[in-house]
């Protein structure tokens, strides 16, 4: 969890406001520390605290997927559709056996 947060914090952190920026290396920090420990207790609420945090960090990096997948999906509209649409038949059929004896 600690690397993952730290990774996804290089990539993203520009885009965050300072101070969630902040907080959230505030909870790395008091991760790593609780995890010099042998205290389950003070890990586990650690961990948790920054398992909280990376989800504000998630939340933006999927607008932020959001917001680029828009952009490009945002063009022509006539592009989408399919090119042989005007060739499509409706049609009724029943299957007929050949008969030989």
């Amino acid at each position: 969890l600690v690397h993952s947060v730290q990774k996804s914090l290089k990539e993203y952190g520009d885009k965050l406001a300072a101070d969630e920026k902040a907080k959230i290396e505030a909870a790395l920090k008091d991760a790593e520390e609780a995890m010099k420990t042998d205290d389950k207790a003070k890990i586990d609420a650690k961990a948790q605290a920054l398992s909280q945090m990376a989800q504000k960090l998630g939340e933006k990096m999927y607008a932020e997927a959001q917001q680029a997948q828009g952009a490009q999906g945002g063009g022509d509209a006539k592009a989408s559709k399919p090119a042989d649409e005007g060739n499509v038949v409706d049609a009724e059929f029943t299957e007929v056996k050949d008969k030989k004896g």
